[in-house]
């Protein structure tokens, strides 16, 4: 075999073996701390990609502050998450390029 497919068979069984780990560990019980991480992480993922990607605003602050505001507002009015990203991402790029 080549060392190129070789390469790709090996991880792909390694990403398989790490899908498999957590429910091999946890097959009869799953601790209070994982549930509770389950909850916790993608609120405080999300949080901190915003975070992120906010803290160098500089001259776009207000098509980002903007954009930022018509996505909450969207989607506190809609429960809609794609309509929410879209129509901010749109606004954004309207903003940036003819503002």
């Amino acid at each position: 075999m080549s060392d190129t497919l070789m390469l790709i068979i090996i991880a792909g069984a390694v990403t398989v073996l790490l899908r498999f780990i957590p429910f091999i560990a946890f097959r009869k019980h799953i601790p209070s701390f994982i549930l509770y991480l389950g909850r916790v992480l993608p609120y405080s993922v999300m949080a901190m990609l915003v975070v992120y990607c906010l803290r160098n605003t500089g001259s776009y602050f207000l098509p980002e502050a903007l954009s930022c505001g018509l996505v909450i507002a969207l989607h506190v009015w809609k429960r809609n998450t794609l309509l929410s990203i879209i129509a901010g991402t749109a606004l954004y790029m309207f903003m940036i390029q003819y503002a």
